[in-house]
Order: C-alpha cells, then structure tokens, then sequence
C-alpha cells in the first residue's frame, strides 16, 4: 500500500474522530470511517489521482473527494486542522487511550481538566473521576487498564506496518550492486502481533556500499549508530531498523540466531553446549578447537544439533524443541492450503466494495469457494433487513452462473447480544449457507455473564462460527474476559469453529488461546473479514497466528474440501 494512502486514510479516521468528541452527525461520522477503510484498502496509489478518480473508490463521494484532494496537494485535510485548533489536544491525547470514547474524552476535560494521560492517571488515583455522571468503579478500572494499554501500544507497531517497512526495506537493499542476500528475521519473522523493531540481515561484498544505501533510504529518518556490520535507523513509522551485514557463509547461523526468541536461542545454546559445541550467529563451532562445523543453512546448523528445522513462527520456547526431539513437529497451515474465505462484508453494510466486486477479487485468489457475510439487523447503524439479505442472495445466485469455478456462499455475520441471542428467527437463519456469530456490544461483563453468553451461541444449531472469539482490538480494547475452557468445551460439544480474524488489529483468536482449544478438539477458520479488496491481503497475518498456535490444515476448516465443509455445516442444524 502507498504511504500517500495510510495518511489520507489516518485523517479521515481523524477527522471521524473529530467529529464525535464535537457532536457531529452520527451519518457523517460512519461515512468518514467507511472512507477511511476504502481508502486503506484501495490498491493503487491516490497520490496522483484527480477528483474523478478519487470519486471511483468506494465510499468517496464527491465531498470526501475533495478533501482527499486537499490532502494530496497540501499534506493535510483542512477540515482536520480547523477541528484540531478547537479542540485541546490533551482531549484528542486521551481518545487515544482503549475503553475512553470521545464524548467521556470531552467531559472529562470539561469537569476535571483533565488534558493528558498523566492527569487522567493522577485523577483516577484521587478518587475525582467516580464522582462524575456516568463514571464509577468500573469506569476507573477499565481505564487504568486502557492507559495500561495504551502505554504498551506506544513501544510497538502493527505486524502489517512492521511488514510493509521491512518488505520495501529488504526489496530496495536487494536491489543495491554487489548485495547478495537479504531478510528480515526477529519477531517479524515469528509472525508476533506487534513488533518491537525489525532486524534485516544481508551479505554484501561492499558492506559499506550497502549501509550508506541503507542510511540513504526514504523510509529513514534519524541514523540512531552506524558501522559497516551494524547499523540502527528511525524510520518514518518511529520503528527502529537494524540492519546487519554477515559473511556470506554465516547466512544460516545468522538467520538462526536472530530469528528465535530470547529464550527459544537459550534452549538451542544449551543443546549446544552439551554436545562440546558452540553457537553464534557466524557459525556452529567446536567449543576446543574453535573449527566451524556448520553456518550456511539453518537447516545444517538444526541438524547437527539433533533437530529437524523448526519453523520460524514456533521459535518462542513453547515446546518446539521437545516435539522437535519426538518428530512430534505440526505441519503447519500455510495460505496455500486455504481453499475459501468464509467471513466477507460488501457495501451492503459496512464494508466499502459491492458483491460483484468482491467476488470477482475471491475469484481472482483462485479460492474455490466464498461466503459473503454482511451484518445483520441487530446492529442498527447497518440498516439490514430481511428483504435486502433475500436480494443479496438472489444477486449472489445470478454472480454464479459468471463464476463456474467458485462456489458462492450466502451467510452473515450475526450479532451476539447481551444474553446470548442472535439476530433473525431460526427459520430465517435456516436459508443462510453458514452464519458467523460475534461480540459488537457490551464487552465489558463479567466472566460468568460473558461465558454464557458465548456458550448460548455455540449451542445455537444455526451458529457454525463465532467470529473473532475475544472481540479485541489490540492497543484499543481488551480482550473480553470469559472462561475460555469452558468456551472450547462448548465449542467442541456442539461442532462450533472458531475463527481466527486477520485483521491485523485483531488477530483474533489469538495464538495462545489457539493452542489451549486445541486441546479440546475445536475446529478453527482463518478468515479475512475484508471489507474492502485491499483487505484480502491481511490473511497472511491470520495464517501467521495460525502457525503460532501449532495448527495444522486438518484443524481449519476452510482448508477442506467443499463437501467436507458442507458436512460439517450440516451437522449443526
């Protein structure tokens, strides 16, 4: 994605923001948001687009064009600029913080003064924010954990931003003369939700050549050290780079070394020096002599120590050396063995793209079969009713007969509400190919309120998958809190999947409470919840906590073939 198009769409998400802490219109408010996601999504680079192609991408209307147009020719919305001189930045500082709305944001300034975290933080300490109207104990403790939260967020990035950097990184460093090899490793490569910093490593024949190429890139923006076989930048992103060039023969041990965790490393060393070796990132080396023995590959420097290779996402000291030493190794699920995507919005609801657009973009994936899933009735700012879901279907029916080799499935996201119930009476449930049941509401209730009502919707016959299981939005909203082995036991008893939402603030359900379902047996779909076709390039992160969590494609169920999936669709009803 253009960088042009994330901060066009981060002021729109801005100006959204903007406009609830001041009271705008609700519509207004949803259209900007829907704005901001097309645009996130939109493929090609808005940059050098006029208004009339500004206008050609979903949910940009004439209106919206031109503001996109004020920000590719002035760096910024000036609608934003106004709102931001009206608006105390300390109110906008604190709508950053997860579980604090913007109105809250508003009174909380307006009451207390309150205009930055620290504040907020000190005035929670003494006791002045219960005493306010609509705040009280669990007010308080929600947003201790929100500023918890948020202090967290603030030392990581997103693994989509993370990979994006390190991706025009390694292709731009390739591409320098005399550059042998080059990767990225560290927890980009585990796949981790959030990332820290990225570590690239390269063989050059010029290592100096290859730093200053490095230092000279656009994304950098401050040389933090420099030397010719470690160099730390700033990037634009505020991530720190560490770029580190290694002798073309250390490649394996180097990518070893600089790929494990911490303590995945620690276990490999120990192996190591039980055996009379030693091990770096140049090489493994007898620990008397000092002779290398093996450094090319990683998979030479795994087997010489008694290992088959172990997967990158699975180097976190969670059991992978033990199943290493059994042969006990899960074949991974990989993005290749996805045959469908089972949870897709269209600009029926909120998503940015119509159905044949959609389709035509699953069809180009080469799946070999497609559900689109749009919200249902009980989430009212969608506007779903029964007669529109029928003539969605009856289109859908219409898009087959252009796509012979993709299998269309009608389905929807229902909601969960408060008590367990789902949208829609079970004999319009029926006429849906697969439904998909997820939290949007009240996520801040009790453990035993919140398993309840996760387990009355895997007990209903018309629920085949609870969508992103614990409704989080990561550095934004936590987790909800639930007795998940009683969920799995629920989920396991009544052949209900779990998804795994490739959002990549979602990430949801996350690796470890993948591995804890395993357990019971529970099935499990990696979807990518688009929204727009920019969207289905997000499944690369789903599949990525996939692996974290130990699956295999047997256990997702999207991997299966069409018919086998029906069964198992089937037999909840």
């Amino acid at each position: 994605m253009a960088r042009a198009n994330d901060e066009a769409a981060a002021l729109l998400q801005e100006l959204a923001d903007l406009l609830a802490i001041t009271g705008g219109e609700a519509f207004k408010i949803r259209s900007y948001e829907k704005a901001a996601r097309a645009v996130a999504g939109h493929p090609g680079d808005i940059s050098g687009l006029g208004l009339a192609d500004l206008k050609k991408i979903p949910g940009v209307g004439q209106a919206i064009a031109k503001k996109l147009a004020d920000y590719t020719e002035n760096g910024t919305i000036r609608q934003v600029e106004e709102l931001r001189a009206r608006i105390p930045a300390g109110v906008r500082a604190l709508t950053a913080i997860p579980t604090l709305g913007p109105r809250k944001a508003l009174t909380l300034y307006e009451e207390l003064g309150v205009s930055s975290v620290a504040e907020l933080a000190a005035a929670i300490d003494e006791g002045k924010v219960r005493g306010l109207k609509g705040f009280g104990e669990k007010s308080e403790e929600n947003l201790r954990h929100g500023i918890e939260l948020l202090e967290h967020a603030a030392e990581r990035v997103s693994i989509d931003t993370a990979m994006e950097l390190a991706e025009e990184i390694v292709a731009e460093l390739s591409r320098v003369p005399g550059c042998g090899r080059c990767a990225y490793a560290g927890s980009l490569r585990r796949m981790r939700e959030t990332i820290g910093d990225v570590d690239v490593l390269a063989t050059a024949a010029d290592p100096a050549a290859l730093m200053a190429a490095f230092v000279a890139l656009p994304a950098v923006t401050e040389v933090i050290a420099g030397g010719d076989k470690k160099t730390s930048v700033r990037t634009r992103q505020g991530l720190q780079v560490d770029l580190r060039v290694v002798p073309a023969e250390s490649w394996g041990a180097a990518m070893q070394y600089f790929t494990g965790s911490k303590e995945h490393n620690v276990r490999i060393r120990e192996r190591a020096v039980r055996a009379g070796l030693k091990l770096s990132e140049y090489g493994l080396f007898d620990a008397e002599s000092g002779a290398l023995i093996v450094s090319a590959t990683e998979e030479e420097v795994y087997a010489r120590l008694g290992l088959p290779w172990i997967p990158p996402p699975l180097r976190e000291d969670g059991g992978e050396v033990q199943a290493a030493l059994e042969g006990a190794l899960p074949r991974l699920v990989t993005e290749d063995d996805l045959r469908g995507d089972l949870h897709t919005h269209t600009d029926l609801t909120d998503g940015v793209e119509p159905l044949a657009t959609m389709v035509a973009a699953a069809a180009a994936r080469g799946l070999e079969y497609y559900a689109i899933t749009d919200h249902a009735p009980d989430l009212v700012m969608q506007r779903m009713t029964d007669e529109k879901a029928l003539a969605q279907r009856a289109e859908l029916r219409e898009l087959q007969r252009e796509y012979p080799d993709l299998v269309l499935l009608h389905g929807t996201e229902l909601n969960i509400g408060p008590d367990g119930e789902v949208d829609w009476p079970a004999e319009f449930l029926a006429g849906f190919d697969i439904c998909v049941a997820s939290v949007h509401s009240h996520f801040t209730q009790d453990r035993a309120t919140m398993t309840r009502r996760l387990v009355r919707a895997c007990e209903n016959p018309h629920v085949h998958v609870i969508g992103h299981p614990t409704a989080r939005s990561i550095g934004r909203r936590a987790p909800v809190d639930a007795d998940w082995d009683e969920v799995f036991a629920a989920c396991a008893r009544t052949g209900t999947a779990l998804e795994i939402d490739s959002f990549p603030d979602r990430l949801d359900l996350p690796a470890d409470l993948i591995r804890r379902a395993r357990r019971y047996g529970v099935r499990f779909s990696v979807d990518s919840d688009a929204h727009a076709v920019g969207h289905f390039r997000n499944v690369r992160y789903g599949v990525g906590t996939a692996q974290r969590g130990w699956l295999t494609p047997d256990e997702v169920i999207n991997t299966w073939p069409l018919d086998r999936l029906r069964d198992f669709l089937g037999r909840k009803d």
